[in-house]
């Protein structure tokens, strides 16, 4: 890795790495020729399987009868978990609390009781909902408060950080005040729902193609349930339809069952549910309630806080342990807090299992941050910008983070004073407010926010990659990494820093599905570490492979090593420059090994939980945006007008793709905190379960106005993979901005004196309350 790390630095202005190139797959999604699991032609003696499924959400089954199902048109066989061979289950802990199928106790409505397999989908849909199933029903627990009513059970360990003396700073300070904000969920709504398809070999042998961001995961639940070991079990992802962090854990279920079918039969197997029951079965983002106090001064300096984020986590543990975690972890956003205590509730919930969603908890902690900025602004009469700024990391005193890890690398403020000069913040806040005055009905508010967002796995084993790569005689390269595909643009970005590190041409590397048979035991697609990961990992192979090459051709043609350069398109040898192509043919002729495995791993890292300190983060990622909206005053309705962002990318790898994940992830956390709202009825069935009743964001509702704009000259301080930084999860939490200039329109109903209080989903029907609210307040 020496020379790869000297080379890190040094990205040329015509080379691949650093340039903005499209996706890999844009032609073919442009034109319809991509590629997912259910596009592919279907093998020989083809079946489709489909969950049965829970009636009720809470109770016990008594009886199950299946004699309809079996003898439904089409219906090849039944199975239920007495025909597991193996573990029925695929937990992703090691609570073990997840079966594939239920066999008596019934924690939430939609739960897998068994599965049909038919020569058709739709008969083996239809054949699914003529089971008769007898339950002991009892009342379930929905929300967080019917959790909390019950006693508050837990799913998993909660984690408590806390730094300095609370209780004495909470009682030293000037002022206090106490607040709870509802933070919603959201659901993933990837375009492509969950679908496995699976094939059984010679043997024990099983291929899976899956949409899933972990692959190794899934190979090894499949072979768990199916009584073989791992090396049985091979899975294969070309590209997913979108994940969003629902296709983490999430798939383990669909695989499982599809490949237990393909065993019984010895056919393959497909499993697609509908939408519909996708939505109901899966989990998605935890919604929080955060309960705080908070001591502050006249300057809206905070002195101390102590917070409690309680989440609706679902039925079993999951991902809510190290999502609950990482809200904690993103509870201070930008800002330090001299005393602080923080205290995550994980709570068990007759509702699915809520599990990974990009930002993984950070943007629930990062809500509550700027709910308690928001706050303390409105009881010291200041402006919320200026709060922030008074509460910003910064200095030897102000550096430690709640979770003990110190803050080396902020540029936060720098952030924000570039926003706020690019988007002529405070002249157009001045109009608004100017405004706002003379217009009775519609109001408008304005808002800008920051967000800093670790990066790397809490679970710091999951922060290792590795790649294959394959140089051919003729000069072109195959390459292959643990890193899956889901639209975001992983698999050009790697390319990129192959060709480049070869100094060849993007049309020269081909990009392989990532597939458990070449690069084994990976870590999932997630935490925004795909490109810090599998870019290094690919890089450490070229290196090996150039080594090699340049050991060669200084032997060959009798030069020095160090006169042996790779240069776009070509090698230097001494005084003579080849062709890459040539080079290659010559070593191969010389039996130098032209293939290579790359391997990396996460330096500086470390997390002790049960202390509530480390360094858990490689680095931050910074940035900003500023928002305004219009709202009606008499409805609640609001359009969101203009949104400018700057975003810390380091030197990025891609521009093109790094403003489209910045863009889309806006949207995506706008439509979290605005429009997008789950429901559950006392039965606990899901009522938001298809397109019709969940509202996500469509073109309609992007800004008018849209700005965004990549940091310039901030390469990362850390040795990362052209010293680039991730941009996956964090710009989602930018769209906290729209929240804030949603509250700023409601808090000027009452002359910018009483705090909103808005909680999310700000929806239209939430907005006209707290309209309604502060003119109450406000004695209007």
């Amino acid at each position: 890795m020496a020379d790869a790390r000297r080379k890190l630095d040094i990205v040329a202005e015509t080379g691949p790495a650093g340039s903005a190139r499209a996706h890999d797959s844009a032609p073919k999604h442009v034109a319809g020729e991509a590629l997912y699991i259910d596009d592919i032609a279907a093998p020989e003696g083809l079946l489709h399987a489909y969950l049965g499924t829970s009636d009720i959400a809470r109770g016990r089954l008594t009886s199950l009868d299946l004699e309809a199902v079996r003898a439904a048109p089409g219906v090849v066989i039944v199975l239920t978990a007495d025909d597991i061979p193996g573990a029925n289950d695929i937990s992703s802990t090691h609570l073990h609390d997840e079966p594939v199928f239920a066999t008596e106790s019934i924690l939430f409505h939609g739960q897998p009781l068994f599965a049909v397999v038919a020569e058709t989908r739709e008969q083996a849909r239809h054949a699914a909902a003529l089971a008769k199933a007898d339950y002991a029903e009892e009342a379930p627990l929905i929300d967080i408060a019917a959790s909390r009513d019950a006693g508050g059970r837990l799913v998993t360990e909660p984690l408590k950080l806390e730094r300095g003396d609370i209780a004495a700073a909470l009682a030293g300070s000037p002022h206090r005040l106490k607040g709870s904000m509802t933070i919603g969920g959201q659901e993933h709504f990837y375009l492509e729902s969950q679908i496995a398809l699976a094939i059984p070999g010679e043997d024990e042998d099983m291929a899976v193609l899956v949409s899933t961001q972990h692959p190794s995961e899934v190979q090894h639940m499949v072979a768990a349930v199916l009584g073989v070991g791992s090396h049985a079990v091979t899975v294969e992802v070309r590209r997913m339809g979108g994940g969003f962090g629902g296709k983490e854990t999430q798939a383990n279920l669909f695989a499982c069952v599809a490949a237990l079918c393909a065993r019984k039969l010895r056919r393959p197997v497909k499993l697609r549910p509908d939408r519909d029951d996708d939505m109901a079965i899966t989990g998605k983002r935890h919604d929080f309630v955060c309960d705080y106090e908070i001591g502050f001064d006249d300057e809206g300096r905070i002195h101390a806080v102590d917070a409690v984020y309680a989440a609706r986590c679902g039925w079993n543990a999951d991902l809510s342990g190290p999502v609950t975690d990482r809200a904690l972890f993103h509870m201070d956003n930008c800002y330090f807090y001299p005393a602080v205590r923080a205290r995550s509730e994980p709570l068990f919930t007759n509702t699915c299992s809520n599990t990974a969603f990009r930002g993984f908890g950070g943007p629930q902690g990062m809500v509550g941050a700027e709910r308690f900025i928001e706050e303390v602004a409105y009881a010291a009469g200041l402006d919320p910008l200026e709060v922030r700024r008074r509460n910003l990391y910064g200095g030897a005193e102000r550096c430690v983070t709640p979770y003990h890890q110190t803050v080396e690398d902020n540029i936060a403020a720098e952030v924000i004073a570039e926003l706020e000069r690019r988007s002529d913040y405070q002249a157009r806040k001045a109009a608004i407010r100017e405004a706002n005055r003379t217009s009775p009905i519609v109001k408008r508010g304005i808002a800008l926010t920051p967000v800093k967002f670790g990066i790397s796995f809490t679970a710091t084993w999951f922060n290792q990659a590795g790649a294959l790569v394959h140089v051919y005689t003729d000069g072109t390269v195959a390459l292959n990494h643990g890193g899956t595909e889901m639209g975001q643009g992983l698999y050009i970005k790697v390319a990129q820093v192959v060709a480049h590190a070869f100094g060849i041409g993007l049309d020269q590397v081909k990009i392989t599905a990532t597939t458990t048979g070449k690069v084994p035991n990976t870590s999932a697609t997630a935490a925004s570490s795909g490109s810090d990961l599998n870019g290094m990992a690919a890089l450490d192979a070229c290196e090996a492979i150039k080594r090699r090459l340049t050991e060669f051709a200084a032997k060959h043609w009798q030069e020095r090593p160090e006169d042996i350069a790779f240069l776009p398109g070509r090698v230097k040898v001494g005084a003579r420059e080849i062709p890459f192509k040539e080079l290659i043919a010559a070593a191969y002729m010389a039996r130098v090994q032209l293939s290579a495995t790359g391997f990396y791993a996460t330096p500086k890292i470390h997390w002790d939980r049960k202390a509530g300190r480390g360094h858990p983060f490689y680095y931050f990622a910074y940035g900003a945006a500023a928002a305004e909206v219009a709202i009606d005053t008499l409805t609640g309705e609001y359009k969101v007008e203009r949104v400018d962002i700057l975003h810390d990318c380091g030197q990025s790898l891609n521009p093109a793709i790094d403003k489209g994940q910045i863009e889309g992830g806006f949207v995506q956390g706008m439509g979290w905190l605005t429009t997008e709202e789950l429901v559950w009825d006392k039965k606990g069935r899901l009522w938001t379960h298809a397109p019709s009743t969940y509202k996500i964001p469509v073109a309609s509702d992007r800004p008018r106005i849209f700005n965004v704009h990549l940091l310039e000259n901030a390469p990362n301080r850390e040795l990362t993979i052209h010293r680039s930084k991730a941009v996956g999860e964090p710009p989602l939490m930018l769209a906290i901005s729209v929240l804030h200039a949603l509250s700023d329109a409601v808090a000027s109903v009452g002359d910018y004196r009483i705090c909103p209080r808005l909680d999310a989903p700000a929806t239209p029907e939430r907005v006209l309350d707290a309209v309604e609210r502060v003119r109450v307040e406000a004695g209007r």
